[in-house]
C-alpha cells in the first residue's frame, strides 16, 4: 500500500513544480500587481477612500490587503529577519482571518483615511520587492510558491472586487460620474434565444489533480444529472423589461419568501442600476463604469441578485440552472471568454448562435446551495479560512464575468453570495428539464 502512496506524491511534487516555477509565478505575480494598479488609475485619491456600504471596501484597502496577504502569510513566515512595513497594518488589512489576529471595523473600512494612498503604494512596493527577492532565493520552498500561487489568484479576486466596488461607490453620487468615459460601446443584435439538450447520467464535478484551483473546487466526484436543457444564452435586458412591464416586481407569486420580503423591505422595482425617466417613463438608463448610458437591451442583464434571477425564471415558466449542470455544460462552450479589458468594461452581446456567454461576460446564478463537496479539504494553515468558513446560506455563481481577470476563471470556479447582493455583474440563464 506504501508504494503507490509515495508514487502519488511523487507525482504531486513534480506537477507543482512544473506548475509552480518561480520564474512563472514571478511573472504572474509582477503583472498581476501592475494590473492592481492600472485600475486605479483614472481614480482620484478621494475616489479610492469611497466605501459605499458594508459589503464593498475601499479601492486603496483593496490594494493594502492584497499586500497584507503576501506579507501575512509568505515574507513572515518564510523569510528569516523579515521587517514589516508598518505592524499597525496588521489589524488594519486583516479581512476575515482570525487565525491571524484582530481585523479592523469592516463597514467603517472608508473611515481610515490613513494611511494615505500614497503610503498604501509604498506598502505595495515594498512588499513586492521583497517578494522577488524571496523568489530568486535557495530559501524559496514549494510550500511557500503554493501560497504565492493562492496570494496572486486572491488578488485577481480583488481585482473584480475594486471595479464593482467603485462602481457601485460612484453611483452615489448624484452627478452620476464615470470611471472612464472611453469605454468602447457595443452595437450588434442578440442572436435568438435557443435551447440545447443534454444527456443525464453520472459526470465527473469539481477540479481534478492537474492545475490550480481553490480548495472549495476540490475533490473531484461523481455527480448524478438528470437530462436537462439550457438557454443557449444569457438573459437580455429587453427579455427582462418584460418581465418588469408585466408587473414582475409586482407579484408576489413568482418570488420566493425571502425574496418577496426583500422587494417590500427595499421597495425596489427593476435592477440595481437601472433608471426610467421620461413624460411616458419609457426611457430606460444604466448606469455602469461609463457612467449612466441609455439601456441597450441587447447586452446580458446584469447586477441581479438570486431573488430576481429566480423570479424572472419562475415568471418565464423556466428554472435556473445547477451549478453542476453549468459545468457538465460549459465543455460544449462555443465562443471565446470576455474577460477584463480595461477598454471595455461591459459585457458583449451574444450576436452568434451556439452554447455562448458561459466564460467571462456576467456570473450566472445558480439553485445551488454553496457547501462543501464530499470529502472537502480547506487549504493548509492560516489559509485554511480562505473558502470553508462562508459555506452557509450563500448561492453558487458560475463563469466569471467582464471584469473576471484572465488567467483566473475555470469551469470549476466557484464564485458565491448572499441571495440579496446584486452589485456584482451578476445575471441569468435559463435551464428546464427533460422529461424522460
Amino acid at each position: 500500500m506504501q508504494a503507490p502512496i509515495m508514487q502519488a506524491k511523487v507525482r504531486k511534487i513534480r506537477e507543482i513544480e512544473s506548475r509552480q516555477s518561480p520564474v512563472h509565478l514571478a511573472s504572474s505575480f509582477v503583472s498581476t500587481r501592475q494590473l492592481s494598479m492600472e485600475i486605479i488609475e483614472p481614480l482620484s485619491e478621494e475616489d479610492c477612500q469611497i466605501q459605499s456600504m458594508p459589503d464593498a471596501s475601499p479601492s486603496k484597502w483593496h490594494l493594502a490587503h492584497t499586500s497584507w496577504f503576501f506579507e501575512t502569510f509568505i515574507l513572515k513566515k518564510f523569510v528569516q529577519g523579515y521587517q514589516s512595513f508598518n505592524p499597525h497594518y496588521e489589524e488594519l488589512f486583516n479581512s476575515y482571518y482570525n487565525a491571524v489576529g484582530k481585523q479592523f471595523n469592516r463597514p467603517q473600512r472608508g473611515m481610515l483615511s490613513r494611511p494615505s494612498l500614497s503610503e498604501i503604494v509604498q506598502y505595495r512596493q515594498h512588499v513586492e520587492a521583497a517578494i522577488q527577492k524571496f523568489v530568486q532565493s535557495d530559501g524559496c520552498t514549494i510550500a511557500a510558491l503554493e501560497l504565492l500561487e493562492i496570494g496572486i489568484q486572491h488578488e485577481k479576486q480583488h481585482q473584480e472586487l475594486m471595479l464593482t466596488d467603485i462602481q457601485h461607490g460612484l453611483f452615489q453620487n448624484s452627478i452620476l460620474p464615470a470611471y472612464a468615459s472611453d469605454i468602447q460601446a457595443q452595437e450588434s443584435n442578440a442572436a435568438p434565444m435557443s435551447w440545447i439538450e443534454f444527456e443525464g447520467g453520472l459526470k465527473e464535478i469539481g477540479a481534478g489533480t492537474e492545475g490550480y484551483a481553490f480548495d472549495n473546487e476540490r475533490p473531484q466526484h461523481s455527480y448524478y444529472l438528470k437530462p436537462f436543457k439550457l438557454a443557449s444564452r444569457t438573459v437580455t435586458n429587453t427579455e427582462y423589461l418584460e418581465f418588469i412591464q408585466s408587473g414582475g416586481y409586482r407579484e408576489s407569486q413568482h418570488w420566493l419568501a425571502d425574496g418577496w420580503a426583500w422587494v417590500q423591505e427595499s421597495n425596489v422595482d427593476s435592477p440595481l442600476y437601472w433608471r426610467c425617466s421620461g413624460e411616458t417613463k419609457d426611457q430606460w438608463y444604466q448606469f455602469g463604469l461609463a457612467g449612466e448610458v441609455p439601456l441597450n437591451g441587447e447586452q446580458p442583464v446584469c447586477h441581479l441578485n438570486y431573488f430576481e434571477a429566480s423570479a424572472y425564471a419562475a415568471w418565464a415558466g423556466k428554472r435556473l440552472l445547477t451549478e453542476f449542470e453549468w459545468e457538465h455544460a460549459s465543455a460544449k462552450s462555443q465562443d471565446s471568454p470576455s474577460y477584463l479589458d480595461l477598454s471595455k468594461l461591459r459585457p458583449e452581446i451574444a450576436s452568434r448562435a451556439g452554447l455562448t456567454q458561459m466564460f467571462g461576460n456576467i456570473w450566472e446564478w445558480t439553485s445551488s446551495s454553496y457547501s462543501a463537496y464530499p470529502g472537502f479539504q480547506p487549504f493548509g494553515g492560516d489559509a485554511g479560512e480562505y473558502n470553508g468558513k462562508f459555506m452557509s446560506g450563500q448561492f453558487v455563481l458560475r463563469g466569471g464575468s467582464c471584469v473576471s481577470p484572465e488567467n483566473h476563471i475555470r469551469a470549476s470556479y466557484r464564485n458565491f453570495f448572499y441571495p440579496h447582493q446584486s452589485w456584482q455583474y451578476s445575471g441569468i440563464r435559463l435551464a428546464e428539464d427533460i422529461d424522460e
